[in-house]
């Protein structure tokens, strides 16, 4: 019976995204909710712990985590534009950015995304929903003022990368969850701050245990979050080169992003800035701090894409400087 929802499953979507790449998406998102999940359950184990009664914790935190990847799931596109402060616009709002969301979406055959606008002079942009047909484009206000049409419409493109390739739905659902785990991190690190500390325990639990899962449950998140993000830049930097037949407009929007300024992280989102967990959905991390090391950024170092954009212009015979 599985297998026969499965192949209906694949083939009804065929025609947008080859068999194997629906697959491999589905195995590593099983993957991510099971360990997402356990991170959850490890902080309830952790809470149990110190109140000598980690089953009803643990329990709670599955009911918790079955909650959350459901409804990353089907409304990931809703709470993470959400999360970034984006609004959604009409052609009338802005013609130019909606204009090219339109061309670069004919050009790669899906349907029109709906677009979004994040009021920044920072330069960035990202795309989220489930596929090609629940797809979003979100860009800041700063883009325009910045990227010249080409160097816009490549962006684009390469967001219409990760929308074909859904690559939008797992980052997506990793946002979404570690957004939610950093935030019960804070809950439970307030509550023991005000508490927790005294003893308050049942026979005297272990408040140790319990700042170890704050700091490394969404240290956890964290790494799964990247090893999703980065291993995907570089295909969607391919496609969109590929798509526009112009790498070199990519690699000198890459450039000029990359050398604005951070913007201040904000732990929540929302009107005060976007939150820190949609870092890895942009096409730059918007973020200061998030990059003293490549190892633990978020995205591909702006010179190792712009080199592999070099080489993909040496592929199709167009030079970037």
């Amino acid at each position: 019976m599985y297998k026969f929802f499965l192949e209906r499953f694949l083939r009804v979507r065929a025609r947008l995204v080859p068999r194997r790449t629906l697959l491999n998406l589905y195995v590593k998102m099983t993957a991510l909710f099971f360990v997402l999940t356990g991170l959850l359950m490890l902080v309830g184990y952790a809470i149990g712990l110190y109140f000598n009664d980690p089953l009803p914790f643990m329990l709670l935190g599955l009911v918790f985590a079955g909650g959350i990847n459901f409804a990353s799931y089907f409304w990931s596109d809703k709470i993470v534009t959400r999360m970034s402060g984006a609004k959604m616009i009409q052609e009338s709002d802005n013609p130019t950015l909606y204009g090219a969301v339109r061309k670069v979406a004919n050009e790669a055959r899906i349907p029109m995304p709906r677009v979004g606008i994040v009021n920044s002079p920072q330069p960035n942009a990202f795309a989220t929903g489930r596929g090609p047909g629940k797809a979003v484009v979100v860009a800041t206000s700063g883009i325009l003022n910045v990227l010249s049409p080409t160097e816009l419409e490549a962006v684009i493109a390469h967001e219409m990368g990760h929308v074909v390739h859904r690559d939008v739905l797992m980052s997506s659902v990793a946002a979404t969850i570690a957004g939610v785990i950093s935030f019960v991190g804070n809950i439970a690190l307030w509550s023991m701050m005000f508490g927790g500390y005294g003893g308050n325990g049942r026979n005297g639990g272990n408040p140790l245990i319990l700042v170890a899962a704050i700091v490394l449950v969404p240290l956890g998140a964290t790494f799964v979050r990247l090893g999703i993000s980065r291993s995907v830049e570089y295909n969607a930097d391919e496609y969109g080169a590929k798509l526009t037949h112009n790498p070199g407009a990519l690699a000198s929007a890459l450039v000029k992003i990359s050398s604005m300024p951070k913007v201040r992280r904000n732990p929540k989102g929302g009107a005060a800035g976007p939150s820190p967990a949609t870092a890895s959905l942009w096409i730059v991390n918007p973020f200061s701090g998030g990059s003293l090391v490549e190892l633990f950024s978020t995205h591909p170092s702006t010179q190792h894409r712009v080199e592999r954009l070099r080489k993909v212009g040496e592929q199709i015979g167009v030079y970037v400087p």
